[in-house]
């Protein structure tokens, strides 16, 4: 912050240069500039326009570029980044472990997170302090000796990623903050990097006027954006961030001026003091958990008229010694929870259905509604499922529903708001025959969906490519869906061996193609030659095995075709395969244009063997079943699993008996509930 009298001459010194040039000494120009930054990135109230500050900052150029022995670390300049960081994906530790918050839904989890505290402490009347839970990325800052020294992502808990070149191109998060005015040394503070709706908004418009790929949603977007390689380009995204918490605080014990912090409220001040955005003018701080629930009944109704998303409260007790006595659990600190805002819905209505036709064979109404925005995310067809899901919503064309966004991610149809039905609306007739090829539907006994069981169908053909090009499968990048669907009408593509016999100086003569991005294509496709055999049985498209299932066929074959001599009993013998899975599998090997294919791609390079490493003697999870559920931080699932079975262990499809350790991350769901039913069941955390 600055005080009154700073803010003065920092005006003053602006307008005498702006108006008259009258030059401004280089140590004082950059407090100026920094003041301005101030004004418009954290304070949202600039007194200059966009021109007036340009040209303060060229004249700070300027002068650094004829002057280079000027230029310091908390020069605005810095900010400007370079390419390529040499320490990107470098990990640091966290001075305090950065953890996760426990969720809460309802009323009876905050008293019962308030009933906790009480048993746990001497205290009956506790003071709460309520902030706003950001829908963004988790950073962690150091500042020493005043300047910041380097900024983390959360990783594990325990280390993070250096990300600090990324976290200075936000203009929001000071390079230098005045830490020795009130005695402090050392400190990292916590925060929340956003993008806040009108700038996100305003870059996707510049992604469409340039005829790109617009960005998904705001948090996916910062995800990606502090992962780019290039902080020239983060600098172009308008990023800003909030400050919420102090982790760790060194003072100067020989220094008479040291700013104390008792409580939660104090630490929000003091960062509100040292220049940091932070919700410290908002913050509401209450006396009982039932003045919490009516606090938050409230503001849930404000929740869209927010420059910027969130998805729920943080509860936090006031008291940082109360805090310290209550300590923290390996996944959460026992202080603080965050009560999690219901999915956001919307009101919109169906005006057709459309029938698509998938890898194999299954036939999935798709509605097509008049589209609606729902947390930032423009919605305007959604699955509905099949026939029964249908019937059990009493879904029409025509019909005004209830959308939402589960876990504010997948849209799916609440209900039909019935009274505003005129009695026009039409009953949704599913296709008596493939609206592609003409074959005739059908539908097995025990399952709900029709299908079109023509192999060759075209569609079929074309989704079964994209499946086996896809990231899980053969993961061959720039064949996504758009180029499968090209290449294939085009007749470059007609079967999966075509991937690998693709008219490569044809392609490049296609519009918005090139030698870069042909070289790009082929590369990806050759690494694919080198997959380990579970993909490529995930890649062919069997009908009900996934990821896991063809793990477990791996581990058993010496060569993929060795499935076409086991019986169904012996499929069933396998973890967690059951009679479907083991008859598809049966059928699947006994077909011989199949095992034409196999060998086929086996030809062309693929590696069909099983080169899996059997680490199950020295692995020292051996023996121990593994299954993972909600987000992992720090790493993919993939990745998850790939350890645990580089260790011996394995994993499961589902939650039985049979499971040893459930795995939980964030917004964790019906497996953890089953779980916990389950005695003999571990339950840890990604940590």
């Amino acid at each position: 912050m600055y005080n009154i009298t700073d803010a003065n001459i920092y005006k003053e010194k602006s307008q005498q240069f702006l108006k008259n040039n009258i030059p401004i000494e280089y140590p004082f120009l950059k407090k100026i500039i920094q003041y301005h930054q101030y004004l418009y990135y954290v304070d949202n109230q600039p007194i200059l326009s966009d021109m007036e500050f340009d040209k303060l900052f060229n004249y700070l150029l300027d002068l650094e570029k004829h002057n280079a022995g000027l230029i310091t670390s908390d020069s605005p300049s810095q900010r400007i980044g370079t390419s390529l960081q040499s320490n990107f994906q470098e990990t640091t530790p966290h001075l305090v472990p950065m953890l996760s918050l426990e969720n809460s839904y309802n009323a009876e989890d905050l008293f019962d997170f308030e009933r906790k505290i009480k048993e746990n402490s001497n205290h009956t009347f506790i003071k709460y302090c309520v902030e706003a839970k950001y829908d963004g990325v988790s950073i962690s800052l150091i500042y020493e000796n005043d300047f910041l020294q380097r900024a983390v992502t959360r990783g594990d808990g325990n280390e993070g990623e250096d990300i600090t070149q990324n976290i200075k191109q936000i203009k929001s998060i000071p390079l230098q903050i005045p830490l020795s005015q009130y005695g402090i040394k050392q400190i990292e503070i916590r925060g929340e990097v956003l993008y806040f709706k009108a700038a996100f908004n305003k870059f996707n418009e510049q992604l469409l006027a340039q005829q790109l790929p617009t960005l998904a949603n705001p948090r996916n977007a910062v995800s990606g954006t502090l992962r780019l390689k290039d902080s020239k380009e983060v600098a172009k995204r308008n990023l800003n961030a909030f400050l919420y918490h102090i982790s760790y605080i060194q003072y100067n014990l020989n220094q008479e001026n040291i700013f104390p912090i008792l409580t939660q409220q104090k630490s929000l001040e003091l960062l509100y003091l040292l220049g940091f955005k932070t919700n410290y003018k908002e913050l509401i701080v209450l006396n009982s958990m039932e003045e919490i629930i009516t606090f938050i009944q409230k503001y849930e109704l404000q929740r869209d008229t927010l420059p910027y998303e969130i998805d729920g409260l943080v509860i936090k007790v006031n008291d940082i010694s109360l805090q310290e006595q209550l300590g923290m659990t390996s996944h959460h600190p026992r202080w603080a929870i965050a009560y999690k805002f219901k999915a956001r819905q919307a009101i919109t209505q169906i005006r057709t259905v459309e029938f698509q036709i998938g890898r194999t064979g299954a036939i999935t109404p798709v509605a097509k509604l008049d589209p609606v925005n729902i947390g930032g995310v423009q919605v305007s067809s959604i699955s509905i499922h099949n026939q029964d899901y249908i019937r059990e919503k009493d879904l029409k064309i025509g019909d005004y529903v209830i959308i939402e966004r589960a876990g504010d991610v997948i849209p799916q149809i609440v209900e039909v708001i019935l009274e505003k039905r005129t009695g026009q609306e039409k009953l949704i007739e599913f296709p008596t025959n493939c609206e592609n090829c003409g074959t005739l539907l059908s539908k097995e006994e025990t399952e709900a969906v029709l299908r079109c069981n023509n192999p060759n169908c075209s569609s079929q053909v074309v989704e079964r490519i994209i499946h086996f090009a896809s990231k899980d499968a053969m993961d061959i990048q720039s064949l996504g869906e758009a180029n499968v669907a090209k290449f294939f009408k085009l007749g470059f593509l007609k079967s999966l061996t075509d991937i690998y016999n693709l008219p490569y100086s044809e392609i490049e003569q296609i519009e918005g193609f090139g030698k870069k991005s042909v070289d790009k294509l082929k590369l990806a496709i050759e690494q694919s030659k080198q997959q380990p055999l579970h993909r490529i049985i995930y890649a062919l498209g069997i009908r009900f095995i996934g990821e896991t299932t063809a793990k477990v066929l791996a581990k058993h074959v010496n060569h993929l075709l060795d499935l076409k001599d086991f019986s169904i009993e012996q499929l069933q013998e396998l973890e967690d395969i059951g009679i479907k899975t083991a008859q598809t599998l049966y059928n699947f090997f006994n077909i011989q244009d199949n095992i034409h294919l196999i060998e086929s791609l086996e030809k062309i390079g693929l590696v069909l063997t099983n080169q899996f490493i059997k680490n199950g003697e020295q692995g020292n999870l051996k023996d121990k079943t593994f299954l993972f559920t909600g987000s992992l931080i720090q790493l993919k699932r993939s990745e998850a699993e790939e350890m645990v079975e580089a260790n011996g262990g394995q994993i499961l499809g589902s939650v039985s008996s049979k499971l040893n350790y459930l795995v939980v991350g964030e917004d964790a769901g019906s497996k953890l509930e089953k779980a916990k039913k389950i005695n003999t069941i571990h339950i840890i955390s990604e940590q």
